[in-house]
């Protein structure tokens, strides 16, 4: 059976919200792609899993000539529609099928953010990246940590199982563990090569918001991220 990627519903409008200002998403994974982005004044940027599109709204309001969004969830691709109008070309599709309606080379930047962990056709996801991508391009992507996982659900570090979090109210996410030795060689043998890698930390802003999980993420490894480049 098919994995489900996407936040489809009631849980696509959940993850919307909370996305907005959370401790997590709004002010730990996202300002660390953002600054891994650095300029993008100018370049063409494809949004991969681009959710609700906060990222979106960022890199157009830093510049982007060219925003391209692609979901699988029409619940949270109308909240982009409402944040971005129609700032971005948004795509309804399923990141687990090849990107066919893209033209090769046809962007500067990739930005993944908090997705690649919940694909199955990974490989081939990287290989259409990398067609897509301009030589000198970049890839961002960000995942949750290895060491944090097998902090939390325990066993072993090695194990290479999906796994379920509790979301909401009664809602689940199911995604891939990896360790750090598989997720940074997926990427490498794709043919990218590593440039930066983070471990981000919350903002101080998330102190106010959210002082536990702010306090999580400086005590305890939760998310990385890393950008690469297409030789």
């Amino acid at each position: 059976m098919k994995a489900e990627t996407a936040y489809h519903g009631a849980m696509g409008q959940l993850f919307a919200a909370q996305a907005t200002n959370s401790a997590y998403n709004a002010h730990t994974d996202r300002p660390a792609m953002l600054g891994l982005a650095g300029d993008v004044a100018g370049l063409s940027v494809l949004d991969l899993g681009c959710g609700a599109g906060h990222y979106a709204a960022d890199l157009l309001a830093r510049g982007a000539a060219r925003v391209v969004g692609v979901d699988g969830s029409e619940s949270l691709l109308c909240a982009a529609r409402e944040r971005i109008g129609d700032g971005a070309d948004l795509h309804h599709h399923d990141l687990e099928e090849p990107l066919t309606f893209l033209a090769d080379q046809s962007f500067d930047l990739v930005v993944m953010a908090l997705v690649y962990h919940h694909l199955d056709a990974r490989e081939q996801l990287l290989a259409e990246i990398r067609r897509v991508l301009r030589p000198g391009g970049a890839l961002l992507v960000s995942t949750t940590h290895p060491t944090g996982d097998w902090t939390y659900f325990g066993g072993s570090y090695f194990a290479d199982e999906r796994a379920e979090l509790p979301f909401g109210d009664g809602f689940v996410l199911s995604y891939w563990r990896m360790t750090l030795e598989q997720f940074l060689g997926e990427l490498l043998s794709a043919g990218f090569v590593l440039e930066r890698l983070l471990e981000p930390r919350a903002a101080e802003e998330a102190r106010e918001i959210d002082p536990r999980r702010y306090d999580k993420t400086h005590n305890r490894p939760s998310f990385l991220a890393v950008r690469l480049r297409r030789p």
